[in-house]
């Protein structure tokens, strides 16, 4: 399975929002084609003191860099 960025990468909506971190690429699975990624992501970020996550497409997510 080829996806677009790493468990633990650093990234950040192309929108704006708090950096968030990759946690799973995201699988879904068919007889037809058994496992496969569908292009999704779970991220991790922190609102303060609590844990957030939720699952975004790999399309609206860019790499944090360190400027």
């Amino acid at each position: 399975m080829t996806t677009k960025y790493n468990i633990g990468t650093q990234v950040q909506l192309k929108s704006g929002g708090p950096i968030m971190t990759i946690q799973e690429a995201i699988q879904g699975w068919t007889s037809a084609k058994g496992h496969f990624w569908n292009k999704s992501y779970k991220c991790q970020w922190f609102a303060g003191k609590k844990l957030e996550s939720g699952i975004f497409p790999h399309d609206s997510l860019e790499i944090v860099t360190n400027e």
